[in-house]
């Protein structure tokens, strides 16, 4: 794999006047901001030939000129690990994500992760911001997840997905009968007291869910949902908002909720749900190289599947 980049963008009048490491974040937009800072600093962007400081401003008609080699952008351990791989081509990889996988390390998950079985199956990944990864799941989430195997791919996904380009759709069952779907429109942000959790704030981000219901049970409906913004937790916070948690989260549901003369099969399955019953089930873009758009659907979960079904025969009873 050639690992030598020659590339070479004229300063345009709209970033005129800006610092070099801002310009070359603009005209360079497949490469990280800290990449290009490492790069100017090393000497191997340069501009008009000469070597610069990254606070040094450009204009309008100077050359930036990168001849440099590719490294891996972090000390990541590849794991040798069992990845449901859906579909994968020299560009893009989709996968189907299993309840309990973090997607990617932090603070006491440094190995074990999908980033690092994904560095495995792909050694090439190391050279892409974060491994490829454009969006995550949570760690006890199922469903799609696209991986950008290139950094072409990793920057078209990323701008479709600024663009709300992406499509994202999702089942959950939620406690509680909800009577018709809506639109959910509350921005999102660091809980003031939790810091570990996501709440509706109001000077939080743009969050934006879109939701319809698919069937109604005794005390639970099961809900198709669109994301138009990908915040963190968003169903999950979205959906406890509106006090119709989803099953089995822990963090959001507040006290479990066993419906008055529900069956023990029920009660047993309620009480013991691992997770939060939900499921990336489809997910769509634009290929990165063909410019066609492509799109997946997984079944739902076992677990899932099992739910559904014993919510299905209390309803009856």
């Amino acid at each position: 794999m050639n690992n030598q980049i020659t590339q070479q963008a004229e300063v345009t009048d709209d970033v005129s006047g800006m610092r070099l490491d801002q310009a070359a974040a603009r005209l360079f937009p497949d490469f990280s901001r800290a990449r290009l800072q490492s790069w100017i600093t090393s000497g191997s962007l340069r501009v008009n030939g000469e070597t610069r400081r990254n606070r040094d401003k450009v204009f309008a008609g100077d050359l930036l000129n990168v001849e440099a080699e590719l490294s891996a952008e972090d000390e990541w351990t590849a794991e040798p690990m069992a990845l449901q791989i859906v579909y994968e081509d020299a560009s893009v990889l989709v996968l189907n994500k299993q309840a309990g996988a973090v997607v990617h390390p932090a603070a006491g998950h440094r190995a074990g992760t999908l980033l690092n079985g994904l560095l495995h199956h792909c050694p090439q990944l190391e050279l892409v911001p974060r491994a490829g990864i454009v969006h995550r799941l949570d760690k006890d989430t199922t469903g799609l997840m696209v991986v950008a195997k290139t950094l072409q791919a990793h920057t078209s996904l990323v701008k479709q997905l600024q663009a709300r380009k992406v499509s994202r759709e999702y089942q959950a069952v939620v406690n509680g009968l909800l009577t018709a779907g809506g639109t959910i429109d509350q921005p999102l942000g660091r809980h003031p007291v939790q810091r570990k959790k996501q709440a509706v704030i109001k000077d939080g981000k743009e969050a934006v869910t879109h939701y319809s219901v698919i069937q109604r049970f005794r005390a639970h409906t099961q809900v198709r949902v669109r994301l138009e913004t990908g915040r963190t937790h968003q169903i999950r916070v979205h959906f406890a908002y509106l006090h119709y948690p989803l099953v089995g989260d822990r963090v959001y549901g507040g006290r479990l909720r066993i419906p008055a003369g529900c069956s023990e099969a029920l009660s047993e399955m309620l009480r013991g749900f691992p997770r939060q019953a939900l499921h990336a089930g489809k997910l769509g873009f634009l290929h990165p190289e063909r410019a066609e758009l492509v799109s997946w659907e997984v079944d739902l979960p076992g677990d899932m599947q099992n739910l559904l079904a014993i919510l299905a025969e209390d309803a009856l009873e």
